[in-house]
């Protein structure tokens, strides 16, 4: 039968209990739902929401009826590309849910989010191959102490033990994994599970609250095997308790439970759940241990710096801009109460919205811990700190910068008339998501959109068709190659033209050289006896400078030295145009008889990885004309390495695909320009040839 009268709430798996505790918490609470791409955590923020009562029926994600996932571009491509809000009420406590992005490349909302909860839901499966894509979540959770659980999803289609599950979750955690639950089995069928503090078994009924019963007789052994192992784990951060184990004495399940609380809100342990949310098992559970044992708002607020008492403070975590309502910024209240026109910082709230998916709900004001929208505070930036009088906190923790770039595409307007267009739809991404930005190559004259990989951009691109009616084309950025000089000449040449009236005359002498990797460009004249006069000597240097940006090989010229040594000049024919034409044709004429060279860009790279996937990323750099340097062990990562390689921009384009590819997605890097080095032989054949047939088809 339902349990229904088994002592508290807090044990069981029904609603209907009463709860003797009564209401925990004041204010909204919220959890971010996070974990890699398909473990569940939409399905689950359906089930959440359909146990509490907050909608009549779960959706689909395969149908698009869900609450997440609800923009055009998640519902086309069955995948979260942004946060997700909704909003429910659980035995009297209100709740905001915050579904996340899983993939990688998309880690950025699940960040920003995690730094707005009380309490982050890691969503995984029960693959424990799989386990590794979770090393950076987990590091992000405890870098920044935000306390989490684990809900290890899809048990209904499990394999493996969860006990090598757990370890394997665990090689990827610094914090102690706590299980609280063992699988009940029958066959190969998960049908329910044993509560390991309240020592209740559980059987599973899809859609409803699971039935009490007995624990089966082959279970009670390793029930308690792992039972004794949580207590010890625990035990660990109590003294009174580790005393107890010590004596054989069995500790109370309120106390047990007492300290659970305690040490995941101080960060000490990762409790991890059971359950398979598609068909809502082990949902109730989860949401009892949430209501029991996630921090208040002002307590999430204390851990973050800001002290209880005081004037209103909110936090922006999102930005959205939505058709009818403009900006928004999706903001949590940490402290006091934000009302519709209010001030905050000298910018005025248009609207207070609370969202559940697509749904946009005003209320006259918000509270502490609300998630809402405020609406058209356009200077307003997620991350912000908002309050009255617009001063920063105090003691309070900077939002952390947005994730380095690691792939690029360049961009134009499909429409030249839209080009205006184009950059305001760009700037709007990039508030919208701050690990998407743009800027400008002067070296190569493209507009470029860096991200965290091929999908984000493209969703990037499909946003800004979708909600700013730019349509833009793509393709891959060009190399910033450089050509440079290996032999010094000296060069004559004299522009010369006669129409009717002043004609133009220019006679100039110069020595062209190379210099050292680096120095650029100089200039200088040994110009004596007035040959050419000193009015027109910049200009020879301007004429110079010109061709510098175009040179022999079709490139920009560097680390080149000219030296004007003689010339004529002509009375009534010369000016400063006639001679800076003359320089240009002495360095056209000289360029190739100084035995050009193509230069390529090298970056200093430094990949992330895993220890054990480290012989792969030496191989795949090797493939791409990298050279390592070394490697040393990740600071504050176990088990990971920092491979430092030399790797020229030309094989940076697509490498963070290959690297993921390679280790199950983990994998990232950093890159800055180092230094130009020569490209000679097929490979600068191959580059020259490609640019002039590039130039040629321009013009």
């Amino acid at each position: 039968m339902t349990d229904v009268s088994a002592g508290p709430l807090y044990t069981g798996d029904a609603l209907g209990e009463m709860d003797m505790a009564g209401a925990l918490a004041t204010g909204t609470r919220c959890a971010a739902l996070v974990g890699p791409y398909q473990s569940g955590k939409t399905t689950l923020l359906e089930s959440l929401l359909f146990a509490t009562g907050a909608i009549p029926r779960k959706g689909s994600v395969k149908d698009g009826s869900s609450v997440g996932d609800s923009a055009p571009e998640a519902r086309s491509g069955q995948r979260s590309t942004e946060i997700s809000v909704g909003q429910t009420e659980f035995l009297g406590d209100d709740w905001a849910f915050v579904d996340c992005p899983g993939s990688v490349e998309l880690a950025q909302e699940a960040y920003n989010a995690i730094l707005a909860a009380d309490v982050a839901v890691i969503v995984c499966e029960p693959v424990a191959e799989r386990a590794v894509a979770l090393a950076p979540l987990f590091r992000f959770l405890q870098a920044h102490s935000v306390p989490h659980m684990v809900y290890i999803n899809k048990m209904d289609t499990a394999t493996q033990p969860v006990q090598l599950v757990l370890d394997a979750l665990q090689a990827n955690s610094d914090r102690p994994l706590v299980l609280r639950q063992v699988p009940i089995e029958e066959g190969e069928q998960n049908t329910g599970y044993v509560d390991l503090v309240s020592e209740r078994a559980y059987q599973y009924k899809p859609g409803e609250a699971s039935d009490l019963i007995s624990i089966p007789d082959s279970l009670a052994d390793d029930e308690q095997l792992a039972r004794q192992v949580m207590l010890e784990a625990i035990a660990d951060f109590d003294d009174d308790l580790l005393e107890k184990l010590l004596e054989d004495a069995v500790p109370a399940t309120d106390e047990v439970y007492q300290q659970m609380t305690k040490d995941l809100r101080e960060g000490h342990i990762v409790p991890v759940f059971l359950g398979a949310a598609e068909h809502d098992h082990g949902v109730r559970r989860l949401l009892k241990a949430l209501r029991h044992e996630t921090p208040s708002p002002d307590e999430t607020a204390e851990r973050m710096g800001i002290e209880r008492s005081g004037d209103a403070v909110a936090q922006v975590f999102k930005t959205l801009h939505a058709a009818q309502a403009g900006k928004l910024s999706i903001s949590r209240v940490w402290r006091g109460e934000v009302a519709e026109g209010d001030s905050m910082g000298g910018k005025r709230i248009g609207s207070v919205l609370k969202l559940t998916g697509n749904q946009q709900k005003k209320e006259n004001k918000a509270g502490l811990g609300d998630v809402v929208a405020f609406g058209r505070m356009d200077e307003v930036s997620t991350g912000d700190m908002l309050t009255p009088s617009g001063e920063a906190l105090g003691g309070t923790d900077p939002w952390p910068d947005a994730l380095s770039p690691v792939y690029s595409f360049a961009i134009t307007a499909e429409n030249r008339a839209d080009e205006v267009k184009l950059s305001g739809a760009l700037q709007r991404l990039h508030e919208e998501d701050p690990a998407l930005s743009f800027k400008q190559d002067t070296d190569v004259h493209q507009l470029l959109i860096n991200g965290q990989g091929e999908i984000h951009l493209k969703i990037a691109i499909e946003k800004m068709e979708s909600k700013f009616g730019v349509s833009a084309k793509t393709e891959k950025p060009k190399v910033p190659y450089k050509e440079t000089i290996k032999k010094s000449v000296s060069q004559h040449a004299r522009f010369k033209r006669q129409t009717g009236g002043h004609g133009m005359f220019g006679d100039v002498h110069v020595d062209i050289k190379p210099l050292p990797r680096g120095e650029g460009f100089a200039f200088a004249d040994t110009v004596v006896g007035g040959n050419v006069p000193k009015q027109f000597i910049p200009a020879v240097e301007a004429g110079a400078r010109e061709f510098m940006d175009e040179g022999a090989l079709g490139f920009p010229v560097v680390d080149v030295s000219v030296t004007l040594t003689d010339g004529q000049f002509h009375a009534v024919d010369s000016n400063e145009m006639s001679f800076k034409l003359a320089a240009r044709e002495a360095m056209k004429d000289g360029l190739p008889k100084c035995a050009p060279v193509l230069l390529e860009p090298i970056l200093k790279v430094e990949v992330d990885v895993p220890s054990d996937f480290t012989n792969k990323v030496h191989g795949l750099v090797s493939g791409r004309r990298g050279q390592i340097l070394g490697f040393d062990a990740k600071d504050g990562w176990t088990g990971w390495d920092t491979v430092s390689v030399l790797m020229p921009q030309a094989e940076i384009h697509d490498l963070i695909i290959e690297l993921r590819t390679a280790t199950q997605g983990v994998a990232t890097f950093r890159a800055e320009f180092d230094h130009l080095q020569e490209l000679t032989g097929r490979e600068a054949d191959m580059v020259v040839e490609s640019h002039r047939s590039e130039m040629a088809e321009a013009s």
